[in-house]
């Protein structure tokens, strides 16, 4: 097996990021087929180094300098144009390292959306981003924790867009997006629950009727297709242990819909990724956490389950 190189970015100086990928060195030391890149500034991740105590091979880890920020020019804990700009200069170049072949995957640490846009960049997230790096158009995010998966069909968009930009032909893309990602994870045959629009399912059209007209023929063309599905079920038993257990995947229809019980089982150890690009991209499943900034006491558990879940789909693709 090749050794797998994952490009690792530092996320905003002023938050957990340089703490989280510093620490993420260490914890993968002994694994022998697999190399973390730091991509971010040198001098930032150094003076991180010395100030937290954080000990890793500084002989042996490469460093991508990107941008010229100076950890002395860090406002911590703060938003700043100047920490938003850092921050997305190394995801630029992650990706498109990782677009060009240098690295086989990228996994990306906490930005503030707020800081990137302070710096006159519409930024809605790493998911649209990184998705127009690699010009593609039909991606997906997923958030993930061991055998719970969900696929969003809508993401950043207001609640009251979510039903209008629903289609079958989108529910139909997510799904199979889902089914191809869980398959990377050695799942040969995977079971798949499309959750419904409208509270009770619609109840036959009587609470609206985007499920008889949208969600169910689109679940019908997938089963047609070969793919394990069922569905419409409503969200709020569909999260529930008994109807859950019988899933690898589940396709939510808007972002609060599956976020919120996603985090309520899963948040110290979920990971977000983005399905339908042509490269490998996860992230952690939290944000800047700006009140722990340099303090120390970062979890590290999502960004370890990101970058072995980015080692584990990189090595199922290198032996294809």
């Amino acid at each position: 097996m090749k050794k797998i190189r994952i490009a690792l970015t530092m996320g905003d100086p002023a938050g957990i990021g340089p703490e989280l990928a510093l620490k993420a060195v260490s914890l993968f030391a002994e694994q022998k087929n697999m190399e973390i890149i730091l991509y971010g500034s040198e001098d930032i991740f150094l003076k991180t180094s010395q100030l937290l105590k954080i000990q890793f091979d500084k002989a042996h880890t490469e460093i991508v300098n990107t941008g010229n920020l100076k950890f002395s020019e860090i406002k911590k804990a703060e938003n700043s144009p100047e920490c938003g700009t850092a921050a997305l200069e190394a995801v630029k170049k992650a990706a498109i390292d990782t677009i060009n072949g240098k690295t086989d995957a990228v996994v990306t640490c906490p930005v503030s959306k707020a800081a990137i846009n302070m710096a006159g960049i519409d930024f809605t997230g790493h998911t649209e981003y990184i998705a127009e790096l690699c010009s593609c158009r039909n991606f997906a995010m997923m958030q993930s924790s061991g055998n719970l998966r969900v696929a969003f069909v809508t993401t950043h968009i207001p609640l009251k867009s979510v039903s209008e930009t629903i289609t079958e032909k989108r529910i139909i893309s997510v799904t199979e997006m889902l089914n191809d990602a869980i398959k990377e994870e050695g799942i040969s045959s995977p079971m798949i629950g499309i959750a419904a629009i409208n509270p009770h399912a619609g109840e036959n059209g009587y609470m609206g009727t985007e499920d008889e007209e949208t969600v169910k023929p689109a679940v019908a063309e997938l089963q047609k297709n070969g793919l394990a599905v069922e569905g419409p079920f409503p969200s709020d038993t569909l999260f529930i242990p008994g109807t859950l257990n019988r899933f690898n995947g589940i396709v939510s229809m808007y972002h609060d819909q599956g976020h919120i019980p996603f985090k309520m089982l899963a948040f110290d150890k979920g990971v977000n990724s983005t399905l339908g690009l042509p490269i490998i991209r996860t992230s952690v499943d939290h944000g800047t956490a700006f009140n722990i900034a340099y303090k120390n006491q970062a979890d590290t558990g999502s960004l370890h389950a990101a970058l072995s879940l980015a080692f584990k789909r990189a090595a199922y693709k290198s032996e294809k």
